[in-house]
Order: C-alpha cells, then structure tokens, then sequence
C-alpha cells in the first residue's frame, strides 16, 4: 500500500480510542472499521453489506450496529441504513488508517502468509505510543528513500 497521506497527525484519534477504549471491544472496532470501509465515500452503508464483508449473519450484525449506534456512532433504525455520526465517522477513519498502516508495515518487512491474520491481531492491542512509532518509521523510510534499500535487503536475507 502506498502512503494516502490520511493519517493521523493529531491526537484527534488517539483521544478519541482512549475516551472509548474502556467500551470498544475489538469486533466493535472491526464494525466501525468495516462499516466505514463500506461507506466513506456515502456516509452510510447497508445492513446486508456490512454482515457479508464481516462474514456474519444479519442478525449478528443487527446486534452489533444497534449497540454501536447506542454508544453513538452510529444512526439506525431498524431495517434502515447505518449512517455514521461525527463520532462515527471520525473513530472509523482512525481504525481504518491504523490498519493500513499496520499491514503496510507487515508487507515492507515481508510477511505474505497470515498478513490479514497477524494485522488483525496487531491492531487490536497495538498501544497508542507503538503505533505512533510506527507511523514515523514508515514516513522515515518514505522519505528518506530507504523503503526500496531495507526490501531488497531482506529478500536477499531471505535467500
């Protein structure tokens, strides 16, 4: 993945996970993540695709939705769309950034088998202070043209 020059740069997100941390379960976060995933570009998503991407059953989902929808992150009503709330919205794109930034990282030290696995894992108890860390060693490489140097010399390690 290449840099969308989305992330973060403010506490916004952090503050944000750190207001909720004691409520977002980790499958919350996997809605939030996936329901913005499936709508950023409308503001909501359907039921139906978001219970089919997340590999659940509606009703699952239903559940889901109306408890995130009561911790205000969402607008539903039943057998509606799922509209986000600024909260919503915001919370999701910060879940989605810490993704991509995680499976990029993954991808630039070489990981192929259990990407989507060992991501998944990882940014569920990743600290605030590690992932800001993170962003920087990926804008350092970046930047400094030693993304290309650091991959050619772990495919020749690999060897």
């Amino acid at each position: 993945m290449v840099s969308s020059g989305k992330e973060f740069y403010t506490d916004r997100g952090y503050a944000l996970l750190r207001q909720y941390n004691k409520i977002l379960t980790p499958s919350m976060e996997d809605y939030l993540e996936m329901a913005y995933r499936l709508g950023q570009d409308r503001g909501y998503t359907r039921m139906g695709d978001l219970a089919e991407a997340l590999n659940v059953q509606p009703p699952s989902a239903s559940k889901m939705v109306q408890k995130l929808a009561e911790l205000g992150f969402f607008n539903y009503e039943r057998y509606g769309v799922v509209e986000f709330t600024d909260l919503g919205r915001e919370t999701g794109e910060y879940l989605l950034r810490r993704h991509e930034t995680i499976e990029k990282f993954l991808e630039i030290i070489g990981v192929t088998q259990n990407l989507l696995k060992d991501t998944e894992q990882i940014e569920h108890n990743i600290s605030d202070e590690t992932y800001q860390k993170l962003i920087l060693l990926l804008q350092f490489l970046e930047q400094n043209g030693r993304l290309k140097e650091f991959q050619l010399f772990s495919a020749r390690q690999e060897t």
